[in-house]
């Protein structure tokens, strides 16, 4: 298995176990405390680690979510605590939840090895918010809870580089939404307000930037030797099955 072919096999498992954290009755709660809707914590809480920067600046480093909608969720956030105190906050809850989540996984350990080797080699070059929040220590030293921070940086490093090749791509964060698989109801959910313009000529080019996403979320996985890629990708789809 390549490092491209790993990167590709990896993605749906990050991304659905990156999403029951998201989901997750506790998460939504913990933006109630706050006094926040669930859209105003999911901006804050990934965009916070920047710091108290402009709306702008958040809306071009989480690329694929509406810009008139992060400067919505941001501005909210900031009327009620320090952009820095939600993104804490966030990390606190991704950490509770793999401890309640993740502790039962019989090879925890294993997968916890192979997954820090991955976020430790990945290349962050054109990536601030992976580089960021990879910078941030996690604040518990449950392997469980340990767990979730990584897949949470895997999936912003994987996120960060598909935003670099859809741009490469020629196309806008919105067209390569509407090219997808998600449609307009992904478009929706990012907070994109129709009407929405026509993608259908559009989808070779949204295949292509899977394409480079792969090369570019491949570089956690060179150092790896084949056979522990493949390993990676089972436990992470074990890990999958086993949470849903």
């Amino acid at each position: 298995m390549t490092p491209e072919q790993a990167a590709a096999a990896a993605g749906p498992s990050i991304s659905a176990l990156v999403g029951a954290f998201g989901e997750s009755p506790q998460t939504q709660h913990r933006a109630r405390v706050f006094g926040l809707s669930g859209w105003a914590f999911q901006v804050a809480g990934r965009g916070g680690v920047l710091g108290d920067v402009a709306p702008e600046t958040v809306a071009a480093t989480l690329g694929f979510l509406a810009p008139d909608a992060v400067a919505e969720g941001w501005e909210a956030a900031r009327r009620v605590a320090r952009p820095t105190e939600v993104a804490a906050s966030n990390l606190a809850e991704c950490c509770r939840w793999g401890t309640q989540h993740l502790h039962g996984f019989p090879k925890l350990d294993r997968l916890l090895e192979l997954t820090s080797r991955a976020v430790e080699d990945a290349d962050a070059t054109g990536m601030p918010l992976f580089a960021a929040w990879r910078a941030v220590p996690a604040p518990v030293h449950d392997p469980a809870g340990r767990m979730a921070v990584l897949l949470y940086l895997l999936r912003e490093h994987r996120s960060a580089a598909h935003l670099i090749a859809v741009r490469v791509a020629g196309l806008t964060p919105l067209e390569a939404i509407l090219a997808g698989p998600d449609g307009e109801a992904g478009a929706l959910a990012n907070g994109w307000q129709p009407p929405y313009p026509q993608v259908a000529a559009l989808i070779r080019r949204r295949l292509w930037a899977d394409a480079v996403t792969d090369k570019l979320a491949a570089t956690g996985f060179r150092n790896l030797r084949d056979t522990e890629r493949i390993e990676l990708v089972d436990l992470l789809g074990s890990l999958r099955t086993g949470l849903t």
